[in-house]
């Protein structure tokens, strides 16, 4: 198979960190990410009570990164965005997505992230028991679905300490990020 080949290993029956069944899968896998580099796609599934965990770690060291994207136009749906589970991304007056214990890696397009920030919006609607929280919630909704046609501009920035991440594009500006100091 030569150098494209992806090694992938799943460890079944193993115990969940939730539920304590032998019921949980944790796949490794090596892909290479087009003008990123390999990259390790781990993930944990327990099929007893669903817990899911997933991240993405490049295989060369990175720096710590900052990506700037001005979402313009529907083709930019299609550009490639790396996420590991330690970055921040942010739209601007639309959402954020921080890390956390429940954050997940993966990779995607932006029209995944967008879709990832709707969900996450519709499920909140839903929730909501104040009017004027729910046309707040309409009306970034009708903004995501401007942004998704190519009608609104829309930032989107990725911010990670591990420099695990990416937006794949030449429109995408890059530069380090710089690490807060801990006292």
């Amino acid at each position: 198979m030569g150098q494209e080949e992806l090694k992938e290993q799943d460890f079944e029956q193993q115990a969940c960190p939730l539920c304590n069944q032998k019921t949980l899968i944790l796949t490794e896998r090596e892909t290479e990410v087009p003008y990123f580099g390999k990259v390790y796609l781990f993930s944990m599934t327990c099929n007893s009570c669903k817990y899911h965990k997933a991240d993405v770690e490049a295989l060369e060291h990175k720096e710590p990164a900052r990506y700037e994207f001005e979402i313009s136009s529907e083709e930019d749906m299609k550009v490639r965005v790396v996420k590991s589970s330690e970055a921040t991304v942010k739209l601007p007056h639309l959402a954020s997505i921080t890390p956390g214990p429940a954050s997940q890696g993966y990779v995607t397009n932006i029209e995944g992230i967008l879709n990832r920030v709707k969900y996450q919006i519709e499920a909140a609607k839903e929730m909501e028991e104040d009017e004027a929280d729910k046309k707040k919630a309409k009306n970034l909704l009708k903004k995501i679905l401007n942004i998704t046609w190519g009608k609104e501009k829309q930032k989107l920035i990725i911010e990670d300490p591990s420099g695990n991440s990416a937006i794949i594009s030449d429109k995408a500006v890059k530069n380090s990020l710089k690490a807060k100091k801990v006292e």
